[in-house]
C-alpha cells in the first residue's frame, strides 16, 4: 500500500469512527437556532476566554457556533503544545484542510513505519 492510500485510509477511518465524546465530535454543524447576533456575542466571549488562556471553554463555544477561525486558533494552540490529535480535531471541525493534511501525512508515515517494522 502506498503512502497516498495510507493517508486516504486513515482519513476515511477517522471519519467513519466518530465518537460522541472521543476523538471526533458527532457533528461539525453549529447549533441551529442561534441568531447571528448571538453567535457574535458568544464568539467575542470565547475570544476573550482564549486570550486569557481558558482554551477548553473557548473551544466549546467555537464548536457550538461553528466559528472556523476560532477553531483554527485552537488547533494552532494544540500544535504549539505538540498535541496533534487535539489539533486535528479542531482543524477538522473548522474544515481546515490546509492545516489538517500535514497531520494526516504524519500519521500515515507513523503507520507506514509500524507496518515496515512488523515485516
Amino acid at each position: 500500500m502506498n503512502r497516498k492510500e495510507l493517508e486516504d485510509n486513515l482519513k476515511n477511518s477517522l471519519n467513519q469512527h466518530r465518537l460522541t465524546d472521543g476523538f471526533i465530535k458527532v457533528t461539525d454543524q453549529p447549533v441551529r437556532g442561534l441568531t447571528a447576533e448571538q453567535k457574535v456575542i458568544l464568539n467575542r466571549k470565547a475570544n476573550t476566554m482564549f486570550n486569557k488562556g481558558n482554551i477548553e471553554d473557548a473551544r466549546r463555544i467555537y464548536i457550538t457556533t461553528g466559528y472556523s477561525d476560532g477553531l483554527t486558533r485552537i488547533g494552532d494552540y494544540y500544535m504549539g503544545k505538540n498535541e496533534s490529535l487535539k489539533a486535528l480535531k479542531a482543524y477538522y471541525l473548522a474544515h481546515n484542510t490546509r492545516d489538517s493534511e500535514p497531520i494526516y501525512q504524519d500519521f500515515s508515515k507513523i503507520i507506514s513505519k509500524i507496518m515496515e517494522d512488523d515485516k
